[in-house]
């Protein structure tokens, strides 16, 4: 592989492989700066005691290679949820998915330590079809405990030959026992991109997943759109979206802003961590393959009414897009907190053999929106808080990155501890899930239908009509279990005054 095609392939690597890697944003890699590393001769020193040990004392026979691969594993993974080490079958994996077909369910997920989480399932693939949520723990893969192992190691299982069968148990917030379910295998064919005219000239465009093609078939969407009508506004929907290409975030970004808008920065340790992005060809360029479609769009793009939809499993590239538009005055966000994953993971290939590639994905600084914001564990506040239904939100939506563990803690100054980002947020649909008490809303629409009880309450913020917020939605259901309380208690004590009754007429006698 040369250079060029080396950084190439190292700078497309998505946010998260579908069944899957843990979300990213990803940038190039800049493995051929090497850097002197002073080792810690004392460290080293334990690290080899202890493989001695094992070696001589472990109760099963361990081979050098396992031990040492097991070991680079436990150092970059307990970094952050977002780092791990690619074996030659996760790294072209990863290379796979980005380009938008690869086998497997249709999940995005990230370890947790009691197994794996579901950051989202894909739209129309066979998880989002069987029903697995965002925010589900899966605790089995068939008969193998989730927890006893690594992330690629559950994608392995997870991932097989199309047409095989697989069974999954998930633990739900809300259900009581664990939930069993079983899903066929098949080849993932995602499309990152939907469009459509709604009623009252509305248009629609619905992004699952940050790709190579994505900016481009945003901007030919958009263009479609204004050629079928005069457009009233537009709902640009990231719910459910995990993220991807940066250059992605960027190109769509640049769809409705000003050309050489700031998009987004990012700091990091090193000076290629200190960078700017903007809305112009040279950030959000993936390759030369094709013309510049977002060049071309019409420009009614930059001034169209915009509102866009995000819930707390829209994350990394996703909530690129959502602070841009947001910090520019450029759409209205509407929905409920995003997921709060700001940092920027690089790939850097390690060494190719055999024919294969490895390496390492980690962390290496986080980004911040035009206005210098960290998005970091505290996520994308909407302007408009609505609710998922109107019977409230649900509760399997409400895993964030603060709630990983050893997640990469806020640090822009102002705000350094996670619950207090919470905090400012429990007016937008932040309120804790009542285990005991809590109605969970029934699964009553798929994204963009004409059930989506969002998309109608952002139809109606670009008509000028009446939007159902989440405090009324929320008062709403606070009146009617009030209501409902009362009369079982009343109820209850017609039955007691009825008994007390019964019980005195038969003393009497």
């Amino acid at each position: 592989m040369t250079i060029r095609t080396f950084m190439r392939s190292a700078a497309l690597a998505a946010a998260g492989v579908a069944c899957g890697a843990a979300l990213t944003v990803s940038l190039t890699a800049f493995a051929e700066k090497s850097r002197t590393v002073q080792l810690p001769v004392e460290d080293i020193r334990l690290f080899a005691d202890v493989f001695g040990s094992v070696k001589n004392y472990y109760v099963d026979e361990i081979s050098d290679k396992k031990l040492l691969e097991n070991a680079v594993k436990g150092m970059v993974e307990g970094l952050d949820p977002h780092s791990t080490f690619l074996d030659a079958k996760a790294y072209a994996d990863m290379e796979e998915s980005t380009m938008g077909e690869f086998g497997g369910l249709g999940l995005e997920v990230t370890k947790d330590p009691s197994g794996v989480r579901v950051v989202s399932p894909i739209d129309d693939t066979p998880a989002a079809r069987a029903g697995v949520m965002a925010g589900d723990l899966i605790i089995k893969i068939d008969d193998k405990a989730t927890a006893d192992l690594s992330l690629n190691e559950n994608v392995k299982l997870m991932r097989g030959k199309p047409k095989t069968s697989i069974v999954l148990t998930i633990a739900r917030k809300g259900s009581a026992k664990p939930i069993v379910i079983k899903l066929e295998r098949a080849i993932i064919k995602i499309q990152s991109v939907k469009s459509k005219l709604l009623t009252d000239n509305v248009g629609y465009i619905r992004i699952s997943q940050f790709q190579e093609r994505t900016a481009d078939d945003v901007a030919l969407a958009y263009t479609k759109l204004a050629d079928q009508a005069p457009l009233k506004g537009v709902v640009l929907d990231l719910r459910n979206n995990p993220g991807g290409l940066l250059q992605a975030a960027i190109g769509v970004s640049a769809v409705f802003l000003p050309e050489h808008s700031l998009v987004v920065s990012t700091r990091g340790r090193t000076p290629e961590n200190e960078k700017k992005y903007l809305a112009v060809l040279r950030d959000y360029a993936v390759g030369n393959e094709s013309p510049d479609h977002i060049a071309q769009v019409p420009e009614s793009a930059k001034s169209v009414p915009l509102v866009v939809l995000v819930n707390p499993a829209s994350a990394s590239a996703s909530e690129i897009v959502a602070g841009a538009l947001q910090d520019h005055k450029r759409a209205t966000i509407m929905g409920t907190r995003s997921f709060g994953k700001g940092s920027v993971q690089t790939i850097i290939p390690l060494r190719v053999k055999n024919g294969e590639t490895t390496g390492v994905k980690f962390t290496t600084a986080r980004y911040y929106t035009p206005s210098g914001r960290t998005i970091q564990a505290k996520g994308i506040t909407p302007n408009i808080a609505v609710d998922d239904t109107p019977e409230g939100n649900y509760p399997s939506f409400n895993l964030r990155e603060s709630d990983l563990a050893h997640h990469i803690e806020v640090t822009d100054g102002k705000n350094e501890d996670a619950k207090a980002a919470k905090k400012e947020t429990d007016d937008a649909g932040e309120e804790a899930f009542d285990e005991e008490n809590a109605k969970v809303p029934p699964l009553r629409y798929m994204f963009g239908d004409d059930k989506d009880f969002p998309l109608e309450q952002a139809k109606n913020q670009l008509l000028g009509k009446k939007v159902i917020t989440h405090a009324e939605t929320q008062a709403k259901l606070k009146a009617e279990a009030k209501t409902a309380k009362e009369k079982a208690a009343k109820e209850a004590a017609q039955k007691e005054k009825a008994k007390a009754k019964t019980d005195a007429k038969g003393e009497s006698k």
